[in-house]
């Protein structure tokens, strides 16, 4: 998948800060620690997961907006088609 090179580091940003989110709430599952502050990490760590997914979405279609422009789709059609497809898989993360 290619992605530009801003994305891609905006991807890489968001899942080493869940990977490191990650690192923390381990410990405090095995130490008991409250319940409260392990659900508010584990939830930062569903967001970050969630916009990462769009951002590799969103860079996904866009590598496609090309293809789709050399077998006559026209740009306009395939940004309908994104923008739609963009707005339910934000639908289906906020479920």
């Amino acid at each position: 998948m290619k992605k530009s090179t801003a994305n891609k580091e905006r991807i890489l940003i968001a899942l080493k800060k869940a990977r490191t989110s990650l690192e923390k709430i381990i410990p405090m599952v095995e130490q008991e620690k409250n319940c409260f502050s392990i659900i508010q990490q584990n939830l930062a760590i569903i967001g970050l997961l969630k916009n990462t997914n769009l951002l590799m979405l969103e860079s996904y279609m866009q590598q496609h907006l090309d293809s789709a422009n050399k077998n006559k789709l026209s740009r306009r059609n395939f940004e309908t088609m994104q923008t739609e497809i963009l707005k339910i898989i934000r639908t289906a993360q906020n479920k």
